[in-house]
This record gives C-alpha cells, structure tokens and sequence, in this order.
C-alpha cells in the first residue's frame, strides 16, 4: 500500500466532508478530469476518496469484483452500492453475497421502493417485455438515484472497450442527471487489462461471464452471446434499447 493510498484509506474512514454545491462539483471535474484522464485505475480512486471521503460510494452490479477490489485496496470499509432489481439471476445474488463476505467493503444493497409483485399490480405483468424502459426507470434509474442522494461522488465500472455508446466515458465527469461527480477508474481498460488483474488477484467473477453472458443484467433481458458477437449484444436482444438509463 503506497503512502497516498494509507492517507486516502484515512480520509474515508474519518472524514465526513463538506456540503458542495453543484457548481462546486461541477468546478472539481474541470479542474482534474483531464489531469487524471491517463492515471492508474488505483489513483483515480484515490484521488476520489481524499477529495470525497466517505461522501464517495462505487457500484456493483456483480458482474465481477474488480472495481470493489480496487476500491478495497485504497479505502478498507468503503461503501458498495448494489441494486437488487428483483430480476437478478442466482449467480449475480451469489457474486454478491461472496463479495460482502470475502472483501473488507461495506456492501449496501438497495432495492427498488415497489416489490416484482406490487409492480405487476400497478402496470401489468411483464412490464420488461412491454416497456423496458419504464421497468428501468422503476427498477434501476431511480433506485440508484436516490441511494446515491447523499454522496457527491460515484464510481462505475464502466468501460469504454464494451461498447461504441461508451467511448467518451470521462474517467472524472460531471453527472447532470444526479448531480454528482462520477468517476469511471475503469474507463481507460481494455478486455485484456481486465482479464490480466482477474487473474493477478484472483478476483470473483460471476459464473455467467464464462456460461456465454459478458454483460450481465437481469435474467428476462439478458441472453447468452454467441462468440465474435458485441459483447453487449444480449441485454434486450431484438430491440433497440442498449442502455438502462443509469450511464444516459
């Protein structure tokens, strides 16, 4: 652990930082996102956690533990953010429960304010099928929204090499929609990079990835993908929609 990563995992677990009002947000991104654009993955974290503190959280969505070990590394304790849609396959419930088990983060799972049944009350069975995007919308977007209503900044694992919408994925951007700082450590990563930091540390990585499934998401929108396939090419196979509406 190098010495900016000790004083980084310090501010997170003792610092409550100060209220930023989104012009001041917004002022952090424009001044670092280009200094920080070619940092290493551990130093963007870093970075975020001494500017943030504990007012700095990541996202999982279990497709595999790379970015909760990075973030582990640099701030022992921090906050993990996982939305359980109701939707999940059994693989990602159990990707998670190992995470929370194996690595020393504060795994948060959060849930969407209507269960599968009450939603199905109000809009119709099968909502997925008939409007996937308001299923997101209830399921997914606003969920995360308002979990990540106390925090100034987020972290993603988002990267620009698993699909064309995601090539100008800042790693420091300004997120309009929620207000807040996002940070993607992983932007800059290829499949290669991935693959090699896996392998170093051992990382857990839900069983789906090798069953035929590079990009997870619920189980009545994702399908397998066949090889030289776009690897995003199973979330809502047969349509237009390539996103959930939490990266838009």
């Amino acid at each position: 652990m190098t010495a900016a990563t000790t004083a980084a995992a310090r501010a997170y677990r003792g610092s409550h930082t100060q209220d930023r009002s989104p012009e001041e947000l917004r002022e952090i991104v424009s001044h670092v996102g280009a200094e920080l654009e070619l940092a290493p993955a551990e130093h963007i974290i870093e970075w975020a956690v001494a500017t943030f503190g504990d007012r700095f959280a990541i996202t999982s969505s279990m497709g595999d533990a790379v970015l909760a070990h990075l973030a582990s590394r640099v701030a022992p304790g921090i906050d993990v953010v996982f939305l359980d849609t109701g939707y999940h396959f059994a693989e990602t419930i159990g990707t998670r429960d190992a995470v929370a088990t194996t690595l020393p983060v504060n795994l948060l799972t959060i849930t969407p304010k209507q269960t599968v049944a009450e939603q199905d009350a109000e809009h119709g069975a099968d909502l997925y099928a008939r409007d996937p995007d308001l299923c997101c919308q209830l399921r997914k977007v606003q969920p995360l929204a308002d979990a990540l209503s106390g925090y100034q900044a987020w972290a993603t694992g988002l990267r620009r090499a698993e699909t064309h919408n995601r090539v100008i994925a800042p790693v420091v951007g300004w997120d309009a929609r929620k207000g807040k700082v996002k940070v993607s450590p992983l932007a800059r990563w290829s499949d290669e990079q991935v693959d090699r930091y896996v392998a170093e540390h051992r990382i857990l990585v839900n069983p789906l990835v090798d069953d035929g499934y590079p990009s997870i998401g619920c189980w009545p929108c994702t399908r397998r993908v066949a090889p030289g396939e776009d690897p995003r090419s199973g979330r809502w196979a047969g349509s237009t929609k390539t996103e959930c509406g939490i990266h838009a």
